[in-house]
């Protein structure tokens, strides 16, 4: 018997800049098409989850940023929040800890809100410049979604989350992640934000763009940045 046809993915990470613009663009141009997807969290493991990581004989895809790289992407990310009419809230990340919000999406999907959830964390982050790594606020945007906060609260101390956290990362590197947006339809892979359109129309017609709305907010001076990971290599 043939096997199923894997559903198209879209493997996000709150951490970047290009996928919160990567989803705003799909959400805008396409909204049909992310009723289609199943969306896959891409994060930089804490030592817990990098010891159970290497015990199951991987090595998460994590390539360090040199500093110009580094300042390209701040120009980079500062032109196109503009073209996209967003003013952006640089947040300031200091002993960052991704554990929390990205295993709280599992506790979000398993409530019908997994999307919701993405799309929360990403405006706390990049709208309100709002530090999703600090588990106060992670149960903060919990409860503003619906979800149970003491659960969320308790998300990184469950070994079933860490469990299922786990195997999320070692499909990242079984589908060959390494940054996102990236994106999986088929046998066809497409990465960054530069990717979407053709992602879309690797659909067909039914995914044909809906106009763009015009531009005219212009992006915010950064109050700071820290852009050396993979997540926003994309």
């Amino acid at each position: 018997m043939p096997r199923a046809p894997r559903p198209p993915r879209f493997y996000f990470n709150l951490r970047s800049p290009y996928n919160f613009l990567a989803l705003k663009r799909l959400r805008e141009r396409h909204p049909g098409l992310l009723d289609r997807l199943e969306f896959r969290p891409f994060w930089e493991p804490d030592a817990r989850s990098e010891k159970a990581l290497a015990e199951a004989g991987a090595t998460f895809p994590y390539t360090p940023m040199n500093r110009a790289k580094q300042f390209y992407i701040l120009h980079d990310v500062r032109r196109l929040a503009a073209a996209e009419g967003i003013a952006l809230t640089w947040p300031v990340d200091a002993g960052p800890w991704w554990e929390p919000v990205h295993l709280a999406w599992f506790l979000a999907r398993d409530a019908g809100l997994g999307r919701a959830w993405i799309e929360r964390a990403s405006e706390a982050r990049w709208l309100e410049g709002r530090d999703i790594c600090d588990p106060a606020v992670v149960r903060e945007l919990a409860a503003e979604v619906g979800l149970d906060a003491e659960a969320v609260a308790g998300a990184p101390e469950d070994p079933e989350l860490r469990e299922r956290g786990v195997k999320a990362l070692l499909d990242v590197v079984r589908d060959g992640v390494f940054g996102v947006p990236y994106f999986v339809n088929g046998s066809q892979p497409f990465w960054g934000l530069d990717r979407v359109e053709e992602f879309a129309a690797s659909f067909g017609p039914a995914a044909a763009p809906a106009p763009p709305a015009p531009a005219s907010v212009p992006a915010a001076e950064p109050r700071s940045f820290d852009l050396s990971h993979a997540g926003g290599c994309g």
